[in-house]
């Protein structure tokens, strides 16, 4: 009898130890345990946390694929389809999407330092607490796009439709806003500050409280600003063709010296 119950003993002990490995294991499995960095590009496909840089996958289809935390520096994904992919953590930098579909990409707290997204469809993508300092966005549809948050000092929207997107909160310092679609944008509380916006028609765009230290208003619209102060103005750099809200009136600094542009 003595000798059963200490065998039952040893059992328990060794059940119990048994169970803690299994919860050690179970915790230490990757928190992405389906990705698999050797699978063929392909819809669906699953490279979380993979290191792809310098691959080239132009006019691949990779809608609704999971890149989820890869590093895709230098990486080429020109005239592709990621529509619905997840980005989101991803390192993007000086990776090319020209032409691709990035309808409904997720690129939240992306890094994309100088990277091209030129004539890319970007309808309703999101880069919320984005990185994309000197990236190239000129000519995309971004209609409904959220860059909430967002770094974006320094690149590029010439020709971009913009339409009902969400740039507020963001650094905005020296884009270059040429011929950009703005109807209906959110830059409240934004900062853009030297950002060129000449000839811009800011029709329904909330300009509520952002920063608009030397922004560049030359021959503007900006009527149909809202939220629009004569504080903003007052340090903006606009010159005699730039239009006005109702109530606000062109400073005498109009237009800004040369050098302080």
């Amino acid at each position: 009898m003595i000798v059963r119950v200490l065998m039952l003993a040893g059992m328990t002990r060794a059940g119990r130890l048994t169970r803690v490995l299994f919860a050690i294991g179970t915790l230490a499995e990757p928190a992405h345990a389906k990705s698999n960095c050797h699978s063929a590009p392909g819809p669906g496909v699953d490279w979380s946390d993979c290191s792809k840089a310098r691959v080239m996958l132009r006019n691949e289809d990779l809608t609704g694929a999971v890149l989820r935390g890869s590093h895709l520096t230098l990486s080429d994904f020109s005239h592709s389809t990621l529509a619905g992919a997840t980005l989101n953590e991803t390192e993007v930098s000086r990776a090319r999407f020209e032409g691709a579909t990035l309808f409904r990409a997720d690129f939240t707290k992306a890094i994309g330092w100088r990277a091209n997204f030129g004539r890319a469809v970007l309808e309703q993508a999101s880069f919320h607490a984005a990185d994309m300092s000197r990236a190239n966005f000129t000519g995309i549809k971004a209609a409904g796009a959220n860059f909430t948050k967002s770094e974006l000092n320094r690149s590029d929207f010439t020709g971009a439709d913009l339409s009902g997107a969400d740039l507020s909160k963001s650094e905005l310092a020296r884009v270059v806003f040429h011929r950009t679609g703005l109807k209906g944008v959110n830059f409240s509380y934004s900062n853009l500050s030297r950002a060129r916006l000449n000839g811009a028609r800011f029709e329904d765009v909330n300009l509520t409280r952002s920063y608009l230290y030397l922004t560049l208003l030359g021959e503007a619209d900006l009527s149909g600003a809202v939220g629009l102060t004569q504080a903003q103005i007052d340090i903006a750099c606009g010159t005699a063709e730039t239009r006005l809200p109702p109530g606000l009136v062109p400073p005498p600094g109009w237009p800004c010296a040369e050098e302080a542009e």
